[in-house]
């Protein structure tokens, strides 16, 4: 079943009808057979024109095809002007509106029949004005055909254009997730950071101090829980500031660098007196400054990797080694005993491992941590944290 023909269609129908139906009244044919009276039958292409009208945007290429059939019948029995009108806006509705196969098809079998017509004309009447009779029929045909692939030509380019808008809204839209997201991962890690590990150490380390009997030994114990509280403030405040003012130069010139490992590491040991950790620092690179982001991720990974190892590691030697080859990344590794089967000083998410790994890769680095098997022995008896972070800008764009 046919749509519902468009209002316009309608109107456009009616009116060239109505007109039709005046010029025949007045007798103003554009084509008569010689003496013959036309009488009504000019009438019958004229009403099949109209009705083609009503269909001009549904029923491409058949619309077209009964017109044309009407046209040609319109020039034996007697032509009116609004049937040929009427027929050129329908061939500039095929391309408009028709399949693309249509709308490419028309403008070749316009030019066909404009030649065909035309040396048909000389070739009965060879006269100069004959050639009129080729003009007239590219006026015809040709001309709408040209105005609607050209009207057809300017919409598809309009809806690319409107797409591409689209598209472009979409991925804008994508971005801003993808920021907001990132965004979060980045509070994440620094949240965990500050809160988890400074409050694990201060868990650890006030565990110990109740378990030493030594005065002197828990006075240091809480001197160093009071020294990571402190850190611990200092550190949450510094996110609040960022994400209050944005400032991200800011933060990054404020971070920890690896200036700041000596006094991780006493910390640590203090915090782990009771728990037969003994900690080692090998650091044989060069003393060079390192960029910002790659001093935060190397201090972050190793407070991570040190405060995991004072959670679960056994007792035994913790081992943490800084190494910068020449052209080479900076090496960040730890190492320590580990026996899956002793309980954890303090619990865990695990979620510090999934911070250390972003970090890296958003660096452009590589991360490992898992069990290694130790020095002599068969079974996994360490535990590794082995981070390479390209000292040049090697993030992925």
């Amino acid at each position: 079943m046919l749509p519902r023909p468009h209002r316009d269609d309608v109107l456009i129908s009616a009116g060239g009808l109505a007109a039709g139906l005046v010029l025949w009244k007045l007798g103003l044919f554009t084509n008569v057979p010689t003496g013959q009276d036309p009488g009504a039958t000019p009438l019958l292409p004229l009403a099949v024109m109209a009705g083609a009208e009503l269909l001009r945007r549904v029923a491409q290429p058949w619309v077209l095809a009964v017109a044309t059939v009407a046209a040609v019948a319109d020039q034996y029995v007697g032509s009116l002007f609004m049937t040929l009108l009427m027929f050129t806006d329908l061939v500039y509705a095929s391309v408009v509106y028709g399949s693309p196969r249509t709308a490419r098809q028309v403008m070749p079998a316009s030019i066909l029949v404009t030649v065909g017509i035309t040396m048909w004309a000389v070739f009965t009447v060879p006269k100069p004005e004959s050639l009129l009779v080729g003009v007239v029929a590219a006026l015809v045909c040709v001309a709408p055909a040209w105005t609607g692939l050209t009207i057809r030509q300017h919409r598809e380019i309009a809806d690319a254009e409107r797409l591409r808008a689209e598209q472009a809204t979409l991925r804008s839209a994508m971005d801003r997730q993808q920021a907001v997201e990132a965004e979060r991962s980045m509070m994440a890690r620094e949240l965990h950071d500050l809160v988890a590990n400074h409050l694990s150490a201060i868990a650890i380390q006030s565990t110990a101090a109740q378990s030493l009997n030594d005065a002197t030994a828990s006075t240091e114990a809480l001197g160093v829980i009071r020294t990571t509280s402190l850190q611990a403030l200092e550190e949450m405040r510094r996110l609040i500031k960022l994400l209050r003012s944005g400032d991200t130069e800011g933060e990054v010139s404020a971070a920890p660098t690896l200036a700041g490992l000596d006094t991780l590491v006493t910390r640590a040991r203090l915090g782990s007196a009771a728990s037969g950790l003994e900690f080692v620092v090998e650091d044989t690179r060069a003393k060079e400054n390192l960029p910002a982001p790659v001093e935060l991720a190397a201090y972050r990974i190793a407070q991570e990797s040190l405060t995991n190892a004072m959670k679960h590691g056994s007792a035994g030697v913790v081992t943490l080694s800084l190494d910068l080859p020449a052209g080479g990344p900076l090496i960040v590794e730890v190492t320590n005993v580990y026996l899956p089967q002793r309980g954890a000083r303090a619990p865990g998410s695990r979620a510090g491992l999934v911070g250390m790994r972003e970090r890296v890769v958003l660096l452009g680095g590589e991360f490992e941590a898992g069990p290694v098997a130790g020095p002599g022995s068969l079974p996994p008896s360490m535990w590794r944290v082995r981070a390479a972070l390209p000292v040049e800008d090697r993030r992925p764009v």
